[in-house]
């Protein structure tokens, strides 16, 4: 299951360069341009529509995961991350304005989901923003670094605990506490 999991969120994390390239290439559905007077409009809210409603399926999937906890004291360090991965979905955007055609984004979107998954230490998505999420990076008071996708807003380590984390990876928690 985490596997499947982890292929949904790093489809989630790469799939707006798709969505970018379809409306620069001005690329609409046929059957709403028949039935439509703004048919570019309608398929380019269907093209957004996708990856967010993706990411909400990966967010109620999630509750699927093993659980953590961290426990409050046991926080060194809190670093909001929102903006550390600004840059690099800047490139995603980029990259897909720069796509001449769709055999060349098929393969450039293979390369970037490859590595995205690969990497598997940070699955960042910024419509988990739109959701209401943030990002940190914690230290716990025995030094490991971890990746915490939350609705908190985190202010001080000391008062900090997290009773329904879902394990994505050993480094990258989502959590999963109603506020």
């Amino acid at each position: 299951m985490r596997i499947l999991y982890r292929l949904l969120l790093t489809f989630n994390a790469t799939s707006l360069i798709i969505v970018i390239f379809l409306i620069k290439e001005n690329i609409i559905i046929e059957h709403i341009s028949n039935n439509f007077l703004y048919p570019n409009y309608i398929s380019f809210s269907i093209y957004s529509f996708i990856p967010i409603f993706l990411t909400y399926i990966s967010l109620l999937i999630g509750n699927l995961l093993a659980t953590a906890n961290i426990k409050m004291g046991t926080i060194k360090e809190i670093e909001l991350a929102n903006n550390a991965f600004l840059p690099s979905y800047l490139g995603y955007f980029f990259v897909a304005l720069s796509v001449p055609n769709c055999s060349t984004l098929y393969f450039v979107f293979l390369i970037l989901f490859i590595f995205t998954f690969l990497s598997q230490s940070l699955y960042f998505n910024p419509l988990f923003l739109f959701f209401g999420y943030h990002f940190y990076n914690i230290t716990t008071s025995k030094n490991v670094k971890l990746f915490i996708i939350t609705r908190q807003n985190i202010n001080d380590p000391n008062e900090v605990e997290f009773e329904k984390l879902k394990r994505i990876n050993n480094f990258t928690f989502i959590d999963k506490q109603k506020l």
